[in-house]
């Protein structure tokens, strides 16, 4: 059971960094138009604040999925630090 509910758990986090991946181009695209559209009008520092919200969310991301990637090795006997990283989850 405990394998089904990692797996979902890995899962449902890349599903959330491929969400905020795409949010992030939406946003740049966003920001374009406006910036193009508004010119001097344009609200760069809510887009640059949006975007640090963003890259706030990939680190809570990251942060989880290497914790969880740290849970399974050290159920499954490994030490999280001696296994060679291929990309991770």
């Amino acid at each position: 059971m405990k394998e089904t509910a990692e797996r979902e758990a890995s899962r449902a986090l890349t599903r959330l960094r491929r969400a905020v991946a795409k949010a992030m181009t939406e946003l740049e695209s966003v920001g374009g138009a406006l910036r193009h559209a508004e010119g001097a009008d344009y609200p760069a520092a809510a887009f640059e604040d949006a975007t640090s919200k963003l890259d706030g969310v990939l680190e809570f991301i990251d942060e989880q999925a290497e914790r969880l990637e740290e849970k399974i090795l050290h159920a499954g006997g490994l030490e999280p630090g001696r296994v060679r990283r291929t990309g991770g989850l």
